[in-house]
Formats: C-alpha cells, structure tokens, sequence
C-alpha cells in the first residue's frame, strides 16, 4: 500500500464542494474559543498566526474560508453594482466564511460541510470583503435554518458586531470596515458563484 507525502493544499487542493453553492466546503481558521487569530498562509497551506487578539472581540463562530474561491473581479463588480460606489476591488482572498454549530470545537484547521443563509456586504477600505453566513449541514440546533432571516436578531447583531471591530485599536479612530447589507440565502450563493467563477479566471481549474 503506498500512501501519499504531501497534504492537499486547504485552499487550492480541496474543491468548494460537488453542491456548491447550495452546500459547500469550509476550511475553518479559528473556533469561538481561541485568542490568536490564524489564517492558512496562501503559499504553504500551513495555519499561521496573523495576530494575538489583543481585545476581548472573540470569533462567535466557526471562521474560515471556501476553498478554490477568490475574491476579485466579479465579486467587485457585483458590490458595485448593489451599493452604487465606484472603485472597489475585490479584497484578493478566499471567500470568508463564519459557520454556526452548537457543537463545541478546540481548534481549526479542519473540514466541514455548510449550508449558506445569508451573508454582510462588508467593505474595508474599497475593497469588497464579503462575509458569507452559514450554518453547519445536520447541526441539531441550526441545521434547519435556511435564511438569516430566520436568526434571532441577537445573533446577527453579535455577529456584524465582530466583523465591525475585530480590526479596532481602541482610540486609533481608524476603522474604514462597514457593512453596507445584510443579505439572505440567494444573493449568498450568487456572491459565491461568482468567487468560483473568480477562482477559475485566477487559476484555472
């Protein structure tokens, strides 16, 4: 029996999924209970820290990315055209992710199956840094949930509430992070069709 040397690259070695965008494959970086935010370094596939979380802004969910997704061109072009602006670029990442599960996991850098409901148009700094909602396929508390809309207000504010700190220096007065719309399932899987379709202009398939 012989086995393989090499590990498949997060990123460009695993597929969005055979369902995608209806369900696709996560890549998750960080789980709720860590105080270092990593994220796969795009040459080696290896998780790297990106930096300590020095204020108490903790992920409130799973945190990763689409594999084989690219943030570019079309997901611009498709930010533009529902906020009017002019001159944004795609932020040149994986499609960001955030995965709710009432399971508990103690680190990332694993696999898992979700089902996108929705998802914040968040600019940073002119460039198109969507956040895709999701929930985790067969989860016994969201697995059923098909829509944002179907979330608690609580649980969106808590989660727009990270995205639009998590990169705050307390009294820097810098942050230029916004989220401009919350968006439901349909426009999700169209934002995601379009990072695939990103991804194969990029890279080919």
């Amino acid at each position: 029996m012989t086995h393989s040397k090499f590990t498949l690259h997060p990123w460009h070695g695993i597929s969005a999924g055979d369902e995608a965008p209806e369900t696709v494959t996560a890549f998750i970086e960080i789980v709720p209970t860590d105080t270092i935010k990593y994220e796969v370094d795009k040459k080696s596939g290896w998780l790297k820290v990106d930096r300590p979380q020095q204020f108490s802004n903790i992920v409130p969910a799973l945190y990763g990315f689409i594999p084989q997704t690219w943030c570019n061109t079309l997901v611009a072009e498709h930010c533009m055209q529902k906020t009017g602006r002019q001159n944004i670029a795609g932020d040149k990442d994986p499609m960001d992710i955030l995965v709710l599960s009432e399971k508990a996991f103690p680190n990332g850098g694993f696999l898992v199956q979700a089902i996108p409901i929705g998802g914040f148009r968040m600019i940073d700094k002119n460039e198109a840094d969507d956040k895709i909602l999701a929930v985790m396929k067969n989860d016994a508390v969201y697995g059923n949930i098909k829509d944002v809309s179907e979330l608690s207000s609580g649980i969106v504010e808590r989660l727009k509430h990270y995205f639009l700190t998590y990169k705050d220096m307390p009294g820097s007065g810098n942050n230029k992070v916004e989220i401009t719309h919350i968006y439901g399932s349909a426009e999700a899987k169209q934002i995601i069709k379009h990072s695939i379709n990103d991804y194969l202009q990029e890279y080919g398939a």
